[in-house]
């Protein structure tokens, strides 16, 4: 089992038994934060369950149907949590701005024990899950440091009701908490959508990376450039590469090396010594675009 798998299980272990003992205490406490936070963390600890099994299918290897492996079911259990995130944090929301309207007795003290029970447990778990390198993974971090600032509100907001006894700080609570959730999972999502629409990667530059490979001794022109990610970690590349060199393995080689220092670690490079036969082939995209007739 890799680390990243490991640290989602635990992870998942740690949320499911807190979410019942988070349950128990909403209801003893009579704090809707509190209950609120229990079924959203449910909900954390069901996409967690679906993360470890995405992330433990991602690590097959490619066969012949999957050829480029099972990566990207990674990404799909982002896209899943990220998904039950943004619900969540809708629902919570809306619960919290009914609340405000009709404020309820709650028990203080018990919500500043379940409180402090709430960090400390949290804060092991996004400790555990912080490290690792998937999408997935930083979705299961993300639901982890967020449970850990809900609580610190929660328990900053007890002590105060517990002094000034102001009710709606409970809703108000949970309504800033639930918004940060929102934000984040949202820019997570757009993350992986840009995955999936073959972006490409946010760190390479395709004209800067064109001009580096053109700078090779005996490339003479490059044109059909793709670079796409299948990860958010391990990115590929195709082109065609016009040369006339004799020694067109060395050529390869030199282009391979300076693709590896765009971290490209995987590409497939077509030689040829004439312009190819493609018509458009050497027309670049931009002027390709500008044939559509405008009459």
């Amino acid at each position: 089992m890799k680390k990243t798998e490991k640290n989602i299980l635990i992870a998942f272990i740690l949320n499911i038994s807190f979410s019942i003992f988070e349950f128990v205490g909403g209801l003893f406490t009579n704090s809707v934060a509190i209950l609120s936070d229990s079924i959203h963390d449910l909900g954390d600890a069901l996409s967690i369950g679906i993360s470890y099994f995405m992330e433990r299918k991602s690590k097959r290897s490619a066969d012949n149907k999957y050829t480029y492996g099972y990566i990207r079911y990674s990404v799909l259990g982002g896209v899943i949590t990220t998904t039950i995130l943004i619900v969540g944090s809708i629902l919570v929301i809306i619960g919290a701005i009914k609340r405000l309207f009709n404020p309820v007795e709650v028990n203080y003290n018990g919500m500043i024990i379940f409180a402090i029970v709430g960090v400390v447990l949290n804060f092991l778990a996004a400790y555990i899950t912080r490290e690792g390198d998937s999408i997935n993974q930083k979705s299961v971090n993300l639901h982890m440091l967020e449970d850990v600032f809900g609580w610190i509100v929660v328990l900053v907001g007890a002590i105060i009701m517990n002094f000034t006894d102001i009710r709606i700080i409970d809703s108000i609570m949970s309504i800033g908490v639930a918004l940060f959730i929102l934000v984040n999972a949202l820019k997570n999502l757009k993350q992986v959508l840009e995955l999936f629409l073959e972006k490409t990667p946010e760190e390479i530059d395709i004209g800067e990376l064109k001009k580096h490979l053109l700078e090779i001794d005996g490339v003479d022109e490059i044109h059909h450039i793709h670079v796409w990610s299948i990860d958010g970690f391990n990115n590929y590349a195709t082109m065609h590469i016009v040369t006339k060199s004799k020694n067109i393995k060395n050529v390869k080689r030199m282009i391979r090396e300076e693709l590896e220092e765009h971290n490209i670690c995987h590409a497939v490079l077509e030689t040829e010594d004439e312009v190819c036969d493609d018509k458009d082939c050497h027309v670049e995209f931009k002027e390709k675009t500008h044939h559509h007739h405008h009459h």
